[in-house]
């Protein structure tokens, strides 16, 4: 099963500073139909403002992945940690028993990312958080794994969960292949550029929710970027 979930059908909140659409019900937002999607609980599109950002708020047992698009979040948390990430790189927090932290747009421009929150498979650990920095050119026609609930097969950013978040970077008419399982819920956005999965068409950040399929074939119809989720 695809189903794509046009933009324009999001959840939409606009606060001033922040311009933020919900793949899935969130805050304000709420679709019964529109949950999660297997242990996908959020995925927000987020446009931040220029020098502003998220003050020091609380979770706990969630994987929060961040996957910055264009500009940069500094982090900074109550576990000590600070840092930035910049377009084209990912920060993972995992909440376990709990963490205070603050997101900031400190760039002269607007950030956009996609914040991504995954159910884990184990609650009540130690909380914790990383970024890395991934080359761009590894990602250029095929999927990069960049988090990863099996961190050391996969080269990539520790996560609490059975999953794994992935990009990749295709030009027009360039093909990448994702192997998988029919049991297992795949969920893609394409931020910039026209794509087919599995011969269906989605337009620049729709939500494209898979699941039942061995393998995800995604063509790139115009220059196109894609991050992929694939969970229980």
């Amino acid at each position: 099963m695809i189903d794509i979930r046009p933009f324009a059908t999001l959840g939409h909140a606009n606060h001033g500073w922040l311009d933020a659409r919900h793949h899935f019900s969130f805050a304000g937002y709420h679709d019964p139909d529109r949950m999660g999607w297997g242990s996908i609980r959020v995925w927000n599109d987020d446009t931040i403002q220029a020098q502003t950002g998220f003050p020091p708020h609380p979770h706990r047992d969630m994987e929060i992945v961040t996957f910055v698009r264009k500009g940069a979040i500094s982090h900074r948390d109550s576990l000590g940690n600070e840092g930035r990430t910049a377009a084209g790189d990912v920060q993972v927090m995992s909440a376990g028993t709990g963490i205070t932290h603050a997101e900031y747009n400190l760039e002269d421009e607007d950030t956009t990312l996609f914040q991504i929150w995954i159910i884990p498979d184990r609650a009540g650990e130690e909380p914790g958080w990383g970024q890395r920095a991934f080359p761009k050119a590894s990602r250029e026609g095929a999927f990069e794994v960049l988090a990863s609930g099996t961190p050391e097969t996969d080269d990539a950013l520790p996560i609490r969960t059975d999953a794994k978040v992935a990009a990749a970077t295709l030009a027009a008419g360039q093909t990448a292949m994702w192997s998988t399982s029919g049991e297992r819920h795949q969920y893609l956005v394409a931020p910039k550029g026209r794509v087919k999965v599995n011969g269906i068409e989605a337009q620049p950040r729709d939500g494209i929710a898979v699941t039942g399929e061995s393998e995800i074939v995604v063509e790139a119809l115009d220059d196109a970027e894609v991050v992929l989720v694939d969970a229980r």
